[in-house]
């Protein structure tokens, strides 16, 4: 008899009846935290304080995953979303939440995030020195839209990806973006449908540089010219710098025209930048590499980056995941040796090149894999003060060359406290102590939490 296979339900992906649910915090992604029948469950979209109905998605032994229907009782904090895309698209999760008990709750999440993970049990306010903020609309300088080729209609998409999902919303505009960028979108999005080869397009990255706009459309094969005609008049009319990058990541300037001169080696696209320091230092990138996104945020979080570790002339300050030199070359001005190391070897010929352009001959920059062993690095050595800025991975193996460095102080700027409360752990196995902590607003309307902690040697 021929048995055939039949798969058990998945018990925790079912779906339950309607719940009602009273709501008395928020968790450190911004989801409603409730309880039912001694079970936690997270109700992303709901407010602490808030009564709400609400239906499981996902149950696990100890906790509960709920899908929010009907806020029954608003809380105070409540507002409408300004975006008509919010919860459709992906890039905002806040927006339902005042802007200013936004920060007052990525405050409250780092803290408590620091005091559950970390050996800091107590953070007290002299600690707690502030929020790094900016305005809470219009304020990323840069932005990549996605695209999807709908074969059935032949409509090419551009957008952004909704929550957990490759299907992309199509948008006109968004309020988080620059205006500049925000009013390109619908113009991109008429015109790339125009296009005989639409279906050989990737995504389209917007970055607005200090002076100027810049669209790069990532292409899949070789455009024909009929098309690279018409985004080049699409270019002149929108005013904007326009390349395509191809899969290898080359890029070529469609708009404005370069003129070809053979054997012209200084034939180079100019690159975007941003300023920093009172305009003293001016900071470019290549299209791709990492810039941070709030602009506002960004200058204020390097002054106080340098105001917190009080650099003094002929003291050694070795900057780890450096980038293109964005805290670096700042801290060069104040007449320190600075060594600038960074993982990508790309961006570390772009800070090298940016110290030679801002005049800077007390800063070098090395390339290194900071996550492998170091002790052979020539870099490596005892420095005054230490400033790290990695990825949300956050900087454990090389905090634990602390003992060869000795610095008396560090500052860590951190996207992800997770990894920073982990690496807090290290730092006071060597000696340190938390002085200074700061919670940073990098993205309003998400969850996002950054942060910069000072520690200081104890002695």
């Amino acid at each position: 008899m021929a048995q055939f296979y039949k798969p058990k339900a998945n018990k925790s992906k079912q779906l339950s009846s309607k719940l009602t649910l009273d709501v008395t915090q928020l968790d450190h992604l911004g989801a409603g935290v409730a309880e039912h029948n001694g079970k936690v469950v997270f109700i992303p979209g709901a407010l602490s304080g808030e009564t709400v109905s609400a239906q499981f998605v996902e149950q696990k032994k100890n906790f509960a995953k709920a899908k929010l229907l009907k806020v029954m009782q608003p809380s105070d904090d409540r507002i409408k979303p300004f975006c008509r895309h919010y919860q459709q698209c992906g890039g905002c999760d806040m927006q339902h939440l005042q802007h200013n008990q936004q920060i007052a709750h990525k405050r409250t999440s780092l803290m408590n995030l620091i005091k559950k993970l970390s050996p800091i049990k107590q953070v007290d306010d002299a600690v707690l020195v502030g929020d790094i903020t900016s305005e809470p609309v219009h304020y990323r300088r840069r932005a990549r839209l996605a695209t999807l080729f709908n074969k059935q209609a032949n409509e090419l998409k551009l957008g952004f990806r909704s929550p957990g999902s490759n299907k992309v919303v199509a948008i006109d505009e968004c309020q988080v973006l620059a205006k500049p960028l925000s009013e390109l979108i619908a113009p991109f999005a008429k015109a790339l449908n125009q296009l005989k080869a639409k279906t050989s397009l990737g995504h389209l990255e917007l970055t607005q540089s200090e002076d100027e706009v810049l669209a790069v459309l990532r292409v899949t094969k070789s455009l024909p010219n009929s098309d690279k005609k018409w985004l080049i008049n699409l270019a002149e009319k929108l005013k904007v710098r326009l390349l395509l990058q191809d899969d290898q990541g080359e890029l070529l300037q469609l708009f404005p025209v370069l003129e070809h001169r053979e054997k012209d080696k200084d034939q180079a696209v100019a690159l975007p930048y941003y300023l920093l320091a009172d305009d003293r230092i001016r900071c470019s990138f290549t299209p791709g590499n990492f810039v941070q996104v709030n602009a506002q945020v960004n200058k204020a979080m390097v002054e106080q980056a340098i105001d917190w570790l009080a650099p003094q002339a002929g003291e050694r300050i070795l900057d780890l995941f450096c980038g293109v030199g964005n805290f670096s070359l700042p801290l060069a001005l104040k007449q320190a040796e600075v060594i600038g190391v960074e993982g990508v070897p790309e961006m570390v010929e772009q800070a090298s090149a940016n110290a030679k352009v801002n005049g800077l001959d007390n800063i070098n920059f090395y390339h290194a894999d900071l996550s492998s062993d170091l002790n052979q690095q020539p870099w490596l050595g005892k420095i005054d003060k230490l400033l790290l800025d990695p990825a949300r991975a956050g900087a454990y193996e090389c905090l634990e060359n602390l003992e060869q460095m000795q610095p008396k102080s560090i500052v860590y700027v951190s996207c992800n406290p997770a990894s920073l409360a982990r690496d807090i752990e290290v730092l006071v196995k060597y000696g340190y102590q938390l002085t200074r902590l700061a919670n940073i607003d990098m993205f309003p309307q998400t969850h996002h939490i950054e942060a910069m902690a000072l520690f200081e040697l104890e002695t």
